[in-house]
């Protein structure tokens, strides 16, 4: 047997044996709700009493940094180096959580302990990101452990506390630490695979932007048979101005908020047979909705999507028989990169001018969450496919870009890495809902996958054309 296979079964045994479940279950119990600004304590907590103990047994020098941006939001800077390294590979997780949504979990269920039920572990963290970064910091001790507690390259690490609360103080971070933080290669595990049995890569993400609509008309509502005809209805003003943005059957009409260039060649190669759902609490697709002409994997992964987040006017509580003044609307652009991003904003607002819509206004909500994309050719995200071949027989689908959006800009763009992400969890995994869960099995597979993968690049020589930036 190779001393790779010797690794992997190295890390297998550790699932088997428990170890990884009671990692996970550890984790779980700090109650890391980035959100809530009380629990500030409890994320400290997780940096200093679970992972720096976790971090420093596996050789790494750890710190802890304030947030430029939000003090509540600390990151953890760690790092393992190497006299004689042929490259600096990049890690990351994130400590914080979802509110744990207490009393809408199935019976018997709690989001602060760990359950076993058959295949399924459930717990709020365990798929997005506790059980993810724990299960790569239990497959890279399997594999410093059988390289004689030398890997090779250097390994540093990141974990932030605020993601589930929009990544603040991230781009800032990178920025100033980038000389620490300098690397060749990002790797790292958050979000589901495509689907439960198909391993897979995802090289970027689809940006976020959201925005609100207004129309305000005028300071109080009348009554509807005395003004009936002759009064504009704020809630009618606004249904239209949607339907000038996208149409009945979520095809988005505003060039402004579409990629320029369409989509490359080598992404549509990628993207447009891959199968978008089947799996069993997965919902069915709905036939001719999105952009004419392309696939569900095109549409999903490729191209932007307009959605209508809230629309709210009048009094829906308690309904009156009265013509509304005022109504708001969210809506949310997930975008791909190409989307002129800078102008997402001044897009929105002339086409709704052009279309008869002056009276509605236009306010970004929150920061804009910037799209990227590695080229699937990339050499790292190539030797990461063979090695993930080569650990499971199995061909890996490759995504472009993930279709949720998440702030890899920090370390594609701030810092130039070629970023690679390899989830451990699956589209059902009620990530941000109740009944969050990790499955037990995908688990197993996951940790043999990285302990190859931190094998392999143990074999990537000092002149190998994948390095970069050391």
């Amino acid at each position: 047997m190779s001393a790779r296979h010797t690794a992997i079964d190295a890390a297998y045994a550790y699932v088997d044996s428990g170890r990884l479940l009671d990692d996970v279950t550890a984790a779980v119990r700090y109650r890391t709700v980035s959100v809530h600004p009380a629990e500030a304590g409890e994320i400290r907590r997780y940096l200093d009493d679970h992972l720096v103990p976790r971090l420093e047994r596996l050789g790494f020098r750890t710190r802890v940094e304030p947030n430029p941006v939000s003090p509540e939001h600390p990151f953890l800077l760690a790092v393992r180096e190497e006299e004689h390294a042929a490259f600096t590979a990049l890690t990351y997780g994130h400590a914080d959580v979802q509110p744990p949504q207490e009393g809408q979990w199935r019976e018997g269920l709690d989001p602060w302990e760990l359950v076993v039920d058959g295949d399924h572990w459930y717990g709020r963290g365990t798929a997005d990101n506790k059980g993810q970064h724990t299960i790569n910091l239990a497959a890279l001790e399997q594999v410093i452990a059988q390289r004689g507690g030398t890997l090779g390259y250097t390994v540093k690490a990141v974990f932030e506390t605020g993601e589930e609360a929009g990544s603040p103080g991230m781009m800032e971070f990178c920025r100033h630490h980038a000389a620490e933080l300098s690397a060749d290669v990002f790797l790292a595990s958050d979000g589901p695979r495509l689907s439960t049995g198909t391993p897979t890569l995802w090289l970027g993400n689809r940006g976020m932007f959201m925005f609100r609509l207004e129309a305000s008309l005028r300071e109080r509502s009348y009554h509807s048979g005395n003004w009936g005809g002759v009064l504009a209805n704020a809630g009618t003003v606004l249904a239209g101005a949607i339907a000038a943005l996208v149409d009945a059957r979520g095809r988005l009409l505003v060039d402004a908020l579409t990629p320029r260039d369409g989509i490359p060649d080598s992404v549509r190669e990628l993207v447009r047979d891959l199968p978008i759902g089947g799996g069993d609490d997965d919902p069915v697709l709905s036939e001719d909705w999105g952009e004419p002409g392309l696939s569900p994997g095109e549409r999903l992964f490729a191209w932007n999507t307009l959605e209508v987040l809230d629309v709210v006017t009048g009094q829906p509580e308690r309904t009156v028989g009265a013509i509304p003044g005022y109504a708001r609307a969210t809506l949310q652009l997930r975008f791909v990169v190409g989307t002129d991003e800078d102008r997402l904003v001044e897009g929105v607002r002339a086409h709704l001018d052009r279309s008869g819509f002056g009276n509605v206004t236009v306010a970004q909500v929150g920061p804009v969450m910037s799209a990227t994309r590695l080229d699937p050719g990339d050499p790292w995200a190539q030797l990461a496919a063979r090695s993930v071949r080569r650990t499971t027989g199995q061909d890996v689908t490759i995504l472009p870009s993930v279709g949720a959006s998440i702030q890899n800009r920090a370390f594609a763009d701030v810092l130039g890495l070629p970023t690679i992400w390899i989830p451990h969890s699956y589209p059902a995994c009620a990530q941000h809902a109740p009944n969050e869960h990790l499955l037990a099995s995908l688990s197993r597979e996951a940790i043999g996958i990285m302990a190859g993968l931190f094998w392999d690049l143990g074999d990537v020589q000092t002149d190998n054309p994948v390095r970069r930036n050391s």
